[in-house]
């Protein structure tokens, strides 16, 4: 039963001639399955829907082939052959009671029109994002062309079914942010100079679709109220507030953060929930229409607080409605304490930026719903009387004992620590990564509701012990080790030197052991563990120089948008950065380095070597219980899940334990377990018209 507390979250809020049934607001957010992955795109939205959010929002949908997002996924409503893939999710979320809101987007200066070939165009002429090109600038017709096209994508949006449609401003990927900051637009016509003339775009679009759509579909804009750079761009107490309050009571929504994306959507590591409230907390002050704003809320108590201090009228969620779909329920049968809590690690995001289908640390369903017919919160029933041992209890081996428990089988989870959790509690003790314990906070407490799961905790399993043990299945999640021997992404040989007792792995620093200095962090893995270890040893007074062969520390971290919070990070901490360089030999006090491009040495002062280069499986127990069980007169069967079986990501073990536990017993899909995807297309014969006489 809901707790009283919470019960204005759920109460009706009104947003033009719509009515949400509660105050939970899944903002629009990109998913990198879009256009090309419809089935897969409707299942993924109805889950937010079925688990209790009020709006459910498409992600970026493009008007035109002149803003072509491809091939980073998005939707786009182009013609009207775009119509039936975003239906299936219109009619997805509508049959859960949720309204279903569409994100028109024109791109502007960020659009890189790799496939449609057009020349990217904004308000002024600007180098093009990440394509050697330069972004032309708009003419009138232009802009009568952008207006006549947005209308066009409106109506359909409208006839598709969409209660909202949405004017897309925000993350310097709306064309109308182009026009409204002078960063940008440099014109002298009426559409440059004053910021009247500047929020022009944005105030024609607001018209036209309040014209076009009438009273069939509520009006919304998303919009960055502030740039994040200080005078260097608007601000919420400048320019960014009067648009908004030149522009109030026009839409029917004011969806409002921060304009710079890597700044909204920051990490845990460098920003707390509800950090953009400083930004948008004045919206509420100069309009008298509903308005929704993020901060990666997974509090209940503090989601009720901003309502009652009018800071918001809905919770705006992406990150935290990925981790749990079925938050509001969950909030609404008082089972707040199952709620999977966003850990902020932008793993997620990581997808859209290199391509592959939205995955997420907490949640191993999400981007399997269809294809794999995933549900967050239901597992099929066992399908036997096997007694299962999980051995290890990091992030795979805990998600497969949750998981397993769940459909019924009796299980054990055998831990040789005297706790559970894993590399999750253990790198949850880094600098900015307290989040990373909700991994197994989260299934600990879990676990403990089932009567079927045993665990125990200093018990260390050797493949002698096979004998004395009464399973059917063993699962060897043991994990993985950093190798000390430089082995990386860059260098393919050990390192000279390298089995010196002053060469560490990261395993020495996260057990707290005392490190002299001056210390040498050879990063050749190049995702966030080296600038963390960094920036901990530096924090501790020590000196500490980051050497890695890539062009800047963790570059892997740019698909999360930390690319600048790390350098800046690091560089307040006092570390001093070594790029482009190998690490070649290691003497007794100092290193010798090679630049990766001519192969010139140097030296560096290191009392201390850590080396964050590559993890190999600790996979010797899981060749003792092989042996054993192809010698064992009872028989069983053995398998390896998470970093055991191949060191990845936190994401990446519970995904794989939470697959095999799935997937056990049950019969495949296909030859490749997984549904592939058949767009829609036209019928051949519809393509004659156009290709004929060409």
């Amino acid at each position: 039963m809901r707790d009283p507390r919470y019960d204005i979250l759920f109460e009706p809020v009104k947003i033009g001639p719509k009515t949400a049934k509660n105050r939970f607001y899944q903002v629009p957010h990109c998913t990198a399955l879009g256009t090309f992955s419809p089935h897969a795109t409707a299942k993924f939205r109805e889950m937010k829907a079925e688990g209790g959010w009020g709006v459910v929002n498409t992600e970026l949908c493009m008007i035109h082939p002149s803003s072509d997002s491809s091939p980073s996924g998005g939707e786009r409503l182009w013609s009207d052959d775009d119509k039936p893939g975003l239906r299936l999710m219109v009619e997805a979320v509508q049959k859960h009671g949720a309204l279903a809101g569409c994100e028109l987007t024109h791109q502007g200066a960020m659009a890189g029109n790799r496939m449609s070939r057009e020349r990217p165009m904004s308000a002024s002429a600007r180098p093009a994002m990440n394509v050697p090109a330069v972004v032309r600038q708009m003419d009138k017709q232009d802009i009568s062309d952008v207006r006549r096209w947005h209308r066009a994508a409106a109506r359909r949006a409208r006839d598709i079914g969409f209660d909202i449609v949405y004017v897309y401003a925000s993350h310097m990927m709306g064309l109308p942010g182009d026009f409204i900051t002078q960063r940008v637009n440099r014109r002298t016509d009426e559409y440059g100079g004053v910021i009247e003339n500047r929020a022009r775009l944005l105030r024609e679009l607001i018209e036209d679709a309040k014209d076009e759509l009438g009273s069939d579909c509520a009006v919304a804009v998303r919009f960055g109220v502030d740039e994040g750079i200080g005078d260097a761009g608007y601000t919420c107490s400048g320019d960014g507030r009067r648009v908004v309050e030149m522009l109030a009571e026009l839409p029917d929504l004011w969806d409002v953060n921060v304009q710079n994306i890597n700044l909204d959507v920051m990490t845990a590591r460098f920003a707390d929930e509800g950090w953009q409230e400083p930004f948008t907390a004045f919206v509420k002050q100069v309009t008298t229409k509903p308005v929704v704003a993020v901060g990666r809320y997974t509090s209940p108590d503090g989601m009720v607080s901003l309502i009652r201090n009018g800071l918001v009228d809905l919770i705006g969620a992406a990150r935290p409605s990925i981790a749990d779909p079925f938050l509001p329920r969950k909030i609404e049968e008082g089972r707040t304490d199952d709620i999977r809590e966003c850990i902020g690690c932008n793993t997620c995001l990581s997808m859209q930026y290199m391509g592959g289908a939205i995955r997420c640390t907490q949640n191993p369903t999400s981007g399997e719903e269809w294809r794999r017919g995933w549900h967050p919160e239901r597992v099929p029933a066992k399908m036997s009387d096997k007694r299962i041992l999980v051995i290890g209890s990091g992030p795979a081996g805990l998600e497969a004992a949750l998981t397993l428990g769940r459909r019924g089988y009796s299980v054990a989870l055998s831990e040789r620590n005297n706790f559970l959790g894993g590399r999750s509690v253990l790198e949850s003790a880094l600098p900015g990564l307290s989040t990373y314990r909700r991994v197994a906070d989260y299934r600990i407490g879990q676990l403990h509701k089932l009567a079927n799961v045993d665990i125990y905790l200093g018990s260390e399993i050797q493949g002698s012990d096979v004998p004395d043990l009464d399973f059917t299945t063993i699962v060897v999640a043991t994990g993985a080790k950093w190798d000390r021997d430089g082995i990386g992404a860059a260098n393919s040989f050990p390192v000279a030197g390298w089995d010196q007792p002053h060469v560490i792995t990261p395993r020495v620093v996260l057990a707290g052991c005392a490190i002299e200095g001056p210390v040498v962090i050879n990063d050749d893995e190049g995702y966030y563990l080296g600038g963390v270890i960094a920036e901990k040893l530096a924090r501790q007074g020590l000196d500490v120089t980051l050497l890695t062969p890539d062009p800047e520390p963790s570059p892997l971290l740019k698909y999360t948008s930390e690319r600048e919070a790390v350098q800046q990070a690091l560089l307040k901490a006092g570390v001093k950065l070594v790029t482009a360089r190998r690490l070649a030999e290691i003497g007794a006090q100092e290193v010798e380095t090679r630049c990766v491009y001519t192969g010139n040495a140097g030296r560096l002062p290191a009392a201390t070597v850590v080396m964050v280069c590559m993890r190999s499986p600790n996979d010797g127990l899981l060749h003792d219980l092989r042996t054993a069980a192809a010698e064992s007169a009872s028989p069983f069967t053995v398998h390896a899940i998470g970093d055991c079986y191949a060191p990845g990501t936190i994401a990446d073990a519970v995904h794989s334990g939470h697959r095999f536990a799935r997937e056990m017993d049950q019969p495949p899909i296909g030859d490749i377990n997984y549904l592939i995807e058949k767009p829609f297309v036209r019928a051949a014969t519809d393509w004659d018209q156009f290709a004929s006489g060409r």
